[in-house]
């Protein structure tokens, strides 16, 4: 169940995920919190008692998200109805919300004029950042042609620029790491989209762009399978954050799975997947801010965000770490750390309601059935 932007809802003798021993008497009024108050245990809550126990977490952040896409391939979209494209892209809002996301960062492909109609016409509830169209090779023809790509981007009301540093599953295994932009290109999107109030985000699997992201003081790199122990290090110190979007490439290089790509890419994804394992174990040893994101499109997809904690958690990460990828750091990430990512007074109640214990879960099949309810803060006109 999805409940939106609640006048008034009150949870007494709640757990809140993460706090061991300890219940909360708990109210959301006008989409905010305004109490969150430490309580003595509740008679009918006793031990041994038959009445339901509930947990309450953060909604869940997805710093990495593609809503617009309903195909792998781009030519399959292409061939498909605009009708067709609008219902599934906003089924693709629904199921993300199911899966108690209430923010997404979309990393390329829907424009806010989209994301509006979807939230009004459709009705769903789902907070989204967006960075509009992406800054490709094909962008690299000087800092004039890069200046009016980044105004048709400003102007679609974006507020993040996406730069497409290096290849990716496309690319042959030795050049993936190589720029798609010259360094003068790089450092000039950067410091135009800064200059303009924009954030930007990196698409690097590795090598000196994630130098150019470091020195340059973009606010995240993504993907990073290939960074170093002593990038990592550079990372940290320069408080740029890493969104590895680790399970995408453990299901793309399953040729059996829902993607059921061919076998090259799925060499590749493999490779990929091989390398993020070491990536991220060099990151949390030199404490880079990670931030929680799937890379996920398609309906095959949606919906099943919750999949990339148990790639975190078997790469390494605690799960104390996990839930904070995907809720307290996520929303520092986006400058919203303020009001996003806590269960606390005055912060917009953007929260999921557990029939167990979510810290107990054995995977995200688990996790995801004991969904309760999805809360959404935020009024409609703000998320328009």
């Amino acid at each position: 169940m999805i409940l939106k932007q609640p006048q008034f809802q009150a949870y007494t003798g709640i757990h809140i995920a993460g706090t061991q021993g300890k219940r909360f008497d708990i109210e959301i009024t006008n989409g905010r919190f305004t109490a969150v108050a430490e309580v003595g245990p509740h008679p009918e809550q006793a031990e041994g008692s038959r009445q339901q126990q509930l947990w309450i977490s953060p909604g869940i952040l997805d710093l990495h998200t593609h809503l617009a896409w309903t195909d792998f391939d781009h030519d399959d979209q292409l061939r498909r109805d605009p009708r067709e494209i609008e219902v599934m892209q906003a089924e693709a809002f629904a199921a993300t919300l199911r899966t108690g996301v209430t923010t997404a960062r979309d990393a390329g492909g829907i424009l806010p004029a989209t994301i509006r109609h979807l939230v009004k016409y459709y009705q769903q509830p789902l907070r989204v950042e967006t960075s509009s169209e992406m800054l490709g090779a094909s962008d690299a023809k000087g800092v004039k042609h890069l200046e009016n790509r980044l105004m048709e981007i400003y102007a679609t009301g974006a507020g993040w620029v996406k730069i497409m540093a290096t290849g990716g599953l496309g690319a042959p295994t030795e050049k993936v790491t190589e720029p798609n932009f010259s360094g003068e290109e790089f450092a000039f999107i950067v410091r135009h989209a800064h200059a303009n109030g924009k954030k930007v985000l990196v698409h690097t699997w590795g090598g000196v762009t994630i130098d150019w992201s470091i020195q340059a003081g973009v606010e995240s790199i993504e993907h990073g399978m290939f960074m170093t122990w002593d990038q990592a290090g550079r990372l940290a110190e320069s408080g740029v954050a890493y969104v590895p979007t680790t399970s995408i490439y453990r299901i793309a290089a399953d040729p059996k799975g829902v993607l059921a790509l061919s076998p090259l890419i799925c060499e590749r994804a493999a490779r990929a997947a091989d390398a993020h394992a070491i990536a991220l174990g060099y990151a949390r040893e030199a404490g880079v801010r990670l931030g929680f994101g799937t890379d996920y499109a398609t309906p095959a997809l949606h919906g099943y965000n919750l999949q990339e904690f148990d790639t975190l958690l078997d790469y390494g990460l605690s799960r104390a770490e996990v839930w904070r990828s995907a809720t307290e750091d996520a929303a520092a990430i986006l400058g919203s750390g303020h009001e996003l990512g806590r269960i606390a007074e005055g912060y917009l109640a953007d929260a999921v309601i557990y029939a167990a214990d979510p810290y107990q879960a054995k995977n995200a099949d688990q996790l995801r059935t004991s969904i309760v309810t999805v809360i959404t803060g935020a009024q409609e006109e703000d998320l328009l």
